[in-house]
């Protein structure tokens, strides 16, 4: 058999078998991976890479590299679940940065963290003074949580009593010239009452809008095919 095929055939079985990997081991958004988390995403996609390209390796004994890994991870992350000492251990906890405007310079030491560090963290939560904060916390998963003061925090409709319509997020009503029929009907409006809206946008049927949107007040955003290129 020419190297190639092989090298082909192992990347498509070694594909399958880290998807259905992935999918066994859950979904987690990037943002909320812990270092552990993140460790064994790195350390199973180079275990895969080499069971697909390193033809000296038995496709069988990398699969089971692979499967023991995955059952490792899957036992700690059921261990994590059930006892609080043993998540403790294995993901760590969050920890105090900050605790009535002042700063807690033993955490920063304990996590090899700069001022700089800090610093930063509390600016993406608009956060820019120290004596602002109430409460900052390093959660396990890096990122920093911050509470601030009372009189910094920003005012709300309830905080002056005023009572708000409820919300909903805006839905997509058309896909690619597509009515999604269920959807608008849940939302409480008719197939006529959208060609009207979509009809003062410039379209002439629902085939002629690539994408059309509806928010909570029914107001209906509409993406047409027929848009013309800007030229530079």
């Amino acid at each position: 058999m020419p190297e190639y095929v092989e090298v082909t055939g192992r990347a498509i079985l070694s594909f399958l078998v880290l998807f259905t990997l992935a999918r066994i081991l859950g979904k987690k958004q990037i943002s909320h991976l812990t270092f552990f988390d993140y460790v064994v995403g790195i350390v199973i996609g180079d275990m895969a890479s080499q069971i697909a390209i390193d033809t000296s390796m038995k496709f069988v004994n990398g699969l089971i590299g692979l499967v023991v890994y995955t059952l490792l991870s899957l036992i700690l992350a059921y261990g994590a679940i059930k006892s609080f000492k043993f998540r403790d251990l294995v993901e760590s906890s969050p920890s105090i940065l900050v605790k009535d405007g002042k700063i807690m310079e033993k955490s920063l030491f304990k996590h090899r963290m700069t001022y700089d560090d800090l610093m930063n963290g509390l600016r993406e939560k608009d956060a820019f003074m120290i004596d602002e904060v109430e409460m900052a916390i390093l959660e396990t998963n890096g990122q920093i949580s911050v509470m601030k003061k009372p009189e910094y925090q920003s005012l709300t409709p309830k905080d002056i009593g005023l009572k708000m319509k409820a919300d909903h997020a805006p839905s997509l009503i058309i896909i690619d010239g597509t009515l999604l029929k269920k959807r608008l009907g849940s939302l409480g409006y008719t197939k006529d009452w959208l060609l009207s809206e979509i009809k003062k946008k410039g379209a002439n049927d629902f085939e002629d809008v690539f994408l059309a949107q509806i928010d909570s007040n029914g107001s209906v955003f509409v993406d047409l095919y027929d848009d013309k290129e800007d030229k530079l």
